[in-house]
């Protein structure tokens, strides 16, 4: 991989930047809140980004000496229990939010040095580049935490990136299904920057399916609710008989052809009463990447770069915006909003592919949670960075965790021989 250093130089100032403005939004006495139980509470976060900046760039990479061995033992990891009963908060005695941003003050500055100087192509760049994606990553962690957090406890901010529209209350008419033939689908990165999960590039071969044009919006949901009894998402709150959406700075109206985010118990109930299910990884790849000619895309447009125009992504709102917003942003068969506007849960568990080698800037990013408890997430949310959209990129989550900005869509399986789908 070839090495910009003035480019990674922005690239961390901008990242560092942008935490700052995130770091914002709770107000000051909220800076030991744990918005999420399952989740440290903030201060660990404005910790945690120098001091994993520091043990992975300098103290691993480099084999040079860190800013604080405390702290950077203290904040070196995050916690992902499966249970509010599980979840340990790391320290009981957290410091002062003067000497953390000290911290992490000394901790840029001893970054900044090694990106202009230190010998950071020993490893192909690949501390470097890792410890700016995970800066950009868990800006998106802090940003559903900040959305569960009670309004009188955080301050309006305009969005972080270019606003691109609003929600609104129309329900949109039921999304059709849309044929994708059997096929080829590579999955994998072939080269460029990636986190050890994506490694290495294969070919699988998608049999027929038909999947939904759109995501499954509220409307469709608040149906499925009234039909099943089924419990509303943790996005909706109910007042004065009135469903609203939580937003990340008021209760609105419930926009009825916005996205529902879900968790993926919920997204496979859905499905199923559908008599649908939720799509593989290989699927979302064949529907998102593939082409009739056989030519697969780097992106579901084609091969230019992301840009504001194909999705909901890199901070351009706080929330969804109605599902078929971005039409440009489409996939060869049509299918929309594969990149942007929330996750896509796939049916998909977690794990290494055929040939997995963990990271040497980071060997412990993926293992840990390849236990058969997580499902692999595609494409991007809001919150997601640009540098992060990618065909290759993973995210994963326990299938009960509400509170990430992801959302679902629905396919079958079809025996192209006689023409019958099947679950």
């Amino acid at each position: 991989m070839s090495l910009d250093r003035d480019r990674l130089l922005r690239w961390f100032r901008e990242g560092r930047a942008r935490s700052r403005e995130v770091f914002a939004i709770p107000k000051p006495e909220a800076y030991y809140d744990r918005p999420i139980e399952l989740r440290n509470p903030i201060v660990f976060y404005e910790g945690h980004l120098p001091a994993f900046a520091v043990n992975t760039l300098i103290k691993l990479s480099l084999g040079q000496q860190g800013v604080d061995a405390g702290y950077e033992v203290l904040f070196e990891r995050g916690i992902d229990p499966e249970s509010i009963d599980a979840a340990k908060p790391t320290s009981e005695q957290w410091p002062s939010r003067r000497c953390v941003q000290e911290y992490g003050t000394k901790a840029d500055e001893l970054i900044e040095r090694a990106l202009r100087e230190a010998p950071i192509d020993d490893d192909g760049g690949e501390a470097a580049v890792a410890i700016l994606e995970h800066e950009q990553m868990h800006q998106e962690t802090l940003l559903y935490m900040f959305h569960a957090m009670p309004y009188e406890r955080k301050t309006a901010r305009k969005p972080l990136g270019r606003w691109s529209g609003g929600l609104s209350g129309r329900r949109r008419a039921e999304s059709p299904s849309l044929h994708i033939p059997a096929g080829i689908a590579t999955i994998g990165n072939d080269g460029e920057f990636g986190w050890d999960n994506e490694f290495p590039a294969h070919r699988v071969e998608v049999p027929a399916f038909e999947i939904d044009r759109h995501n499954v919006t509220n409307g469709q949901y608040l149906d499925y609710m009234n039909a099943t009894g089924a419990e509303a998402p943790h996005f909706w709150v109910r007042r004065d008989g009135e469903w609203l959406w939580r937003g990340m700075f008021a209760l609105i109206p419930l926009p009825l052809d916005a996205p529902v985010y879900a968790t993926y118990d919920e997204a496979d109930a859905f499905a199923r009463w559908r008599g649908k299910q939720v799509p593989s990884e290989a699927q979302y790849h064949r529907a998102a990447f593939g082409t009739p000619s056989g030519v697969e895309r780097r992106h579901p447009w084609g091969d230019e770069p992301p840009d504001a125009t194909r999705g909901n992504f890199d901070f351009s709102n706080w929330d969804p915006v109605p599902v078929g917003s971005y039409p440009s942003g489409a996939s060869a068969w049509g299918v929309h909003d594969l990149v942007g506007n929330g996750w896509e849960w796939t049916s998909t568990i977690f794990e290494g592919f055929k040939g997995f080698q963990p990271m040497r800037s980071y060997p412990n990013y993926s293992v840990d949670f390849f236990d058969g408890k997580h499902h692999v997430l595609k494409g991007a949310s809001p919150a997601t960075a640009r540098d992060l959209v990618r065909r290759s990129f993973r995210n994963w989550f326990r299938p009960n965790y509400p509170y990430v900005f992801a959302t679902f869509r629905c396919a079958s399986c079809i025996d192209e021989t006689h023409g019958n789908k099947s679950v």
